[in-house]
């Protein structure tokens, strides 16, 4: 259980760095930017939390006897990355 949980971490740091990396097209000043659109930058705000605060979570409650809910937690940040990509959900 804790080998796949620190494949879920690495995953969800994965993502992580990849929000921060185009940020620059949320809140940048260039012609394809966004420029900060109130519900791209909570969108964006709140799935960068997700990202860091899902396997902090995961990790809280590894030792405890919800060890597979916590590594369901960790996971549903590339899950939903899955869905949104699948387009599956309109977004």
């Amino acid at each position: 259980m804790t080998a796949l949980l620190i494949i879920a971490t690495i995953i969800d740091l994965g993502i992580a760095i990849l929000l921060i990396a185009v940020s620059g097209f949320i809140f940048g000043g260039g012609p394809e930017s966004l420029r900060g659109d109130l519900l791209s930058t909570a969108a964006w705000s709140g799935a960068l939390i997700a990202c860091i605060g899902a396997p902090i979570v995961g990790l809280v409650l590894r030792g405890g006897p919800k060890a597979g809910l916590g590594l369901l937690i960790a996971l549903l940040p590339p899950l939903g990355a899955l869905l949104l990509a699948s387009g599956i959900m309109p977004y």
